[in-house]
């Protein structure tokens, strides 16, 4: 298991056991962290599992495809920069430790 942080609307630091090789979205709603709601289901559709990548090592996460910078400029609450979603991002090693905001304002 890779361990990393969600860190709630509320503030709460959640952290999470996440499989390696699964979405990362999988871990947030297996650990019902809140604000990560996943209507898609991990299609890249709705951006309700929207997050801010605030700590992660070098290198351990690809960056986005077109369909989830595209979901995130059109369907994502404020999004900015280090905007991610959880469900396009798979889960390696490499990913120990990251930090991930929730994105609030749903």
């Amino acid at each position: 298991m890779v361990k990393v942080i969600f860190i709630e609307e509320s503030g709460t630091r959640r952290e999470v056991d996440a499989t390696e090789g699964e979405p990362l979205m999988y871990a947030a709603k297996d650990a019902e962290v809140e604000g990560i709601i996943a209507e898609c289901g991990g299609s890249a559709m709705c951006a309700t599992c929207h997050c801010y990548v605030i700590e992660a090592p070098e290198g351990s996460l690809p960056a986005p495809e077109a369909a989830e910078a595209d979901t995130i400029e059109f369907m994502a609450n404020e999004p900015q920069e280090n905007s991610r979603l959880p469900c396009q991002i798979t889960v390696t090693a490499d990913m120990e430790g990251a930090v991930f905001q929730v994105a609030t304002g749903r």
